[in-house]
């Protein structure tokens, strides 16, 4: 099913996913899921993937600048329960963030589930940009988060599940 997934840029130091953890806990705000990553190579790939149109937007000293910055931050992306909520309350609280739909798809805890969820997505020809996914138990579903180049297309795939 489609969602929203929540991306946001944190500095990468002791306490600040406690922070953010606390923030959405106090409001009765549950995460779904999560995942964290260096921001530097998030930058770094935004650059080669956009390439010249980028270059002309800013110039090297600002690329350079920002690349060596990135270092210093953590990319998070998250789902949560109440995303408008969310969003609501990391705006009052300053926080640089995003949001852009993702497919979350609740799969059985069996060898082979993710294999018959990613070979749909590539007979259709749709690219996976990231993916991202967890299981409490082996006796429970997996939540398994796919970011497609094709957000429609690939919630069509799901639409007779």
């Amino acid at each position: 099913m489609v969602r929203t997934e929540i991306s946001l840029f944190m500095k990468n130091v002791p306490g600040e996913l406690g922070k953010l953890a606390r923030l959405f806990g106090n409001e009765g705000i549950n995460i779904d899921a999560l995942t964290i990553q260096d921001a530097s190579s998030y930058v770094q790939d935004l650059f080669k993937a956009r390439g010249r149109s980028l270059k002309r937007i800013a110039s090297v000293a600002s690329y350079n600048s920002m690349r060596k910055d990135s270092v210093e931050f953590a990319l998070i992306r998250l789902l949560v329960d109440y995303t408008d909520k969310a969003v609501d309350l990391l705006s009052k609280n300053e926080y640089i963030f995003d949001i852009m739909p993702v497919i979350a798809v609740e799969l059985e805890n069996k060898p082979g589930t993710l294999a018959e969820i990613t070979t749909k997505f590539g007979e259709e020809g749709i690219n996976i940009n990231y993916v991202y996914g967890s299981v409490a138990s082996p006796d429970e579903k997996c939540l398994f988060v796919f970011c497609p180049e094709d957000i429609e297309l690939a919630a069509s795939i799901f639409k007779d599940d």
